[in-house]
């Protein structure tokens, strides 16, 4: 029975679950898949006593639930002190602490490791992992899973890694800075393609030329043709 989940519970819960109908021996196993010890403590027990015959039936079904042993048999003190005092020190025991008090919820919160349970709406509901816990299984998982050797290996992976992430991105923005610019390319092309059009005028020169020397080769041929006519 050791190995089984426990599942702390206080006045509150036991009122919430009176008035929803919520028969916790048997759901509470069934939401947590599996079989649970539902626990209280003595000073809940006295803390319903004392609050007369409002809470009557509450404390009938926190009665009902084993008695888990603290240290304030000789001076009771407030169930929910009474219920910190037990998941203290890392929470040993693995408890389940099952509640409607805010102000427990909240310091239940603050510790690592600690699952919350509330009844919302007559149904059990387990609240979302605090930060603390989320940090705490990580711590968990890395130091049991990954041994000393292991972690020193990873370490150095990091650091090699971390100097050639820092080392690549330099070396690629020097490439890209050497280049020369494509717009700037652009805009000597446009500057060379002008000169060819300065070009178009000596061509029409060179035309009027030929022509010229045409005309200039054409006369002595026709002087000979009237000489020619005149001797005959």
């Amino acid at each position: 029975s050791s190995d089984l989940p426990r599942v702390l519970l206080d006045g509150t819960f036991c009122q919430a679950a009176l008035r929803g109908r919520v028969q916790l021996k048997e759901q509470l196993p069934g939401y947590l898949r599996g079989e649970v010890e539902l626990c209280t403590t003595g000073c809940v027990l006295k803390e319903l006593a004392s609050l007369g015959k409002e809470l009557y039936g509450a404390r009938v079904i926190a009665q009902r639930f084993q008695v888990r042993h603290c240290f304030h048999v000789k001076s009771p003190v407030a169930g929910s002190a009474c219920l910190l005092s037990l998941i203290a020190g890392g929470n040993p025991h693995k408890y389940f602490v099952a509640t409607q008090d805010q102000d427990l919820a909240a310091k239940v919160r603050k510790k690592a490791g600690v699952p919350l349970l509330f009844i919302i709406q007559n149904t059990i509901v387990l609240d979302k992992p605090s930060p603390k816990s989320l940090a705490f299984v990580q711590a968990m998982q890395t130091s049991q899973l990954v041994p000393k050797q292991q972690k020193k290996n990873i370490e150095l992976l990091k650091e090699t890694q971390g100097i050639a992430k820092e080392f690549n991105p330099r070396g690629k923005k020097r490439k890209r800075t050497s280049g020369p610019n494509p717009l700037s390319c652009l805009k000597k092309k446009k500057k060379g393609a002008t000169p060819p059009l300065a070009a178009a005028p000596a061509s029409t020169t060179n035309k009027r030329r030929k022509r010229k020397r045409a005309k200039a080769t054409g006369n002595p041929e026709s002087a000979e043709l009237q000489n020619s006519a005149i001797e005959g």
